[in-house]
């Protein structure tokens, strides 16, 4: 009986060892995120607003943007604010294709579209605080040129500053073009692009809803965020000393101005898939060295790590995201090294199953309320819906996603910031270039004690 009760007792302090990380730090936060967005869903008023709406700017920059331009353009014109309430500025950064033939193109199709081209030779952040200064909108609205606006997207965001005026500044939801996907010739790459739409939809759907209810967004979505005029320049404006600089505006926004960054969860924006798992590796490799730097820009100075994990969500979140990636990975590898050390393989694979059943269910709670938020998309909502077999698969790609982070972080620190990363290829190529030397540093020190022991070998002789 004994010996029955301490291997209960052993096996229960291996489930809890094993899976108090993942219910901590993820599962935890799933639940209550599910019943904040539940009674956020459900108690959602519809806005309305009186008298004139005002006038806005769009700001939208351009680099070699000649084959999604176009489309960026229509979808502002055929949204269902009004035109003649809209001024754009199309912010040039170099571009090299036929971005302004498009431009040209475009204010022949749509004349009622009050459009101007701004050559701007200084990266995309001074390109965007040279359109700030010239910008006379009542509301700026940044969006990139590479992706659609939903018709209703301006109208919806625009609704929302005029009915609350403690509302400064709001990030719309991204989300991958379903169109785009299902053109997909490579079934594989289609799949792919599949569970990227639902990374997307939980992200911004779920993900930046549920931070928002907790005043804790991170990041203005620099492909489609909205802020008051008086308020953004009241900042320091874009910095160009960070591939970040829609985190360093955030910053700026929440830290030095104390206001708060709302999510706009029925102002959709569209954007393509991505090309392949390079554009994605170098992608995620951005975001993620755009956050470090960010944050040592505020925080090198005057970080108290114990106070300001309880007090600070921002140094709460970049502990969560980066300092606790190294005890993740000690983690992934010590569920392996359990077997050469005698544990049960049974043991093993069933403490991996029950993590990744528990992490099932998170996405699955995520997915009734992504739902619910898309009840008003029907056509995205059934989309979304018929794709549900997706949670079983979104955690082992989300696996994959936290080791291009964790690669960003290395790089990060041993590199310094630039908007050309290498990519997944490169990267392979580096890594194999290294093992090759190490290897042939090893042949050669080999092949050394070789000749000095024939040499010797024959003086003996």
């Amino acid at each position: 009986m004994s010996d029955f009760i301490l291997m209960i007792s052993k096996s229960f302090i291996f489930w809890l060892t094993w899976i108090i990380i993942p219910i901590i730090m993820e599962i935890i936060p799933a639940f209550l995120g599910f019943f904040i967005l539940l009674f956020k869903g459900r108690n959602k008023k519809k806005i309305e607003i009186h008298g004139r709406l005002p006038e806005i700017t769009i700001i939208v920059p351009i680099y070699n943007s000649e084959a999604t331009l176009a489309g960026c353009i229509r979808s502002i014109a055929e949204s269902t604010y009004p035109s003649e309430l809209i001024d754009i500025f199309l912010v040039n950064n170099k571009s090299k294709d036929n971005s302004f033939e498009i431009f040209q193109e475009s204010q022949l199709k749509y004349p009622e579209l009050k459009m101007q081209w701004m050559n701007a030779k200084q990266g995309k952040s001074k390109a965007l605080n040279m359109a700030l200064f010239n910008a006379n909108g009542k509301y700026i609205i940044h969006i990139d040129s590479d992706g659609t606006l939903e018709k209703n997207a301006i109208m919806n965001m625009v609704k929302r500053f005029e009915c609350d005026g403690n509302i400064h500044c709001m990030t719309g939801a991204i989300l991958i073009n379903p169109d785009d996907i299902e053109r997909t010739d490579s079934i594989y790459m289609k799949i792919f692009r599949r569970i990227e739409f639902f990374e997307y939809a939980q992200a911004f759907l779920a993900g930046r809803n549920y931070q928002a209810e907790l005043d804790s967004i991170f990041t203005l979505s620099g492909a489609f965020s909205a802020f008051r005029k008086s308020t953004i320049l009241k900042t320091r404006l874009y910095n160009t000393d960070t591939v970040g600089e829609d985190t360093q505006i955030t910053f700026q926004i929440k830290r030095d101005l104390k206001q708060k960054v709302y999510m706009c969860e029925d102002a959709l924006f569209m954007v393509d898939p991505i090309e392949d798992l390079n554009k994605m590796y170098t992608q995620r490799q951005r975001w993620q060295r755009g956050e470090l730097e960010v944050f040592h820009m505020f925080f090198k100075d005057n970080m108290n790590l114990t106070k300001g994990f309880f007090s600070n969500f921002m140094i709460r979140l970049i502990v969560f995201d980066h300092t606790f990636a190294f005890p993740r990975m000690i983690w992934y590898f010590a569920l392996i090294c359990l077997l050469f050390m005698n544990y049960p393989m049974k043991l093993v694979a069933g403490s991996i199953g029950v993590i990744y059943i528990l992490y099932i269910i998170s996405c699955g709670l995520y997915f009734i309320n992504i739902l619910t938020f898309l009840r008003n998309f029907p056509e995205i909502r059934r989309y979304y819906a018929g794709k549900w077999y997706l949670c079983l698969i979104l955690p082992m790609y989300n696996f994959v996603m936290f080791w291009i982070r964790f690669a960003g972080i290395i790089n990060s620190i041993n590199s310094n910031g630039t908007w050309r990363t290498k990519n997944l290829t490169e990267e392979s190529d580096t890594f194999k270039d290294v093992v090759k030397n190490d290897f042939m540093f090893i042949t050669r020190v080999v092949y050394r004690l070789k000749e000095k022991v024939n040499g010797i070998t024959k003086e003996k002789q």
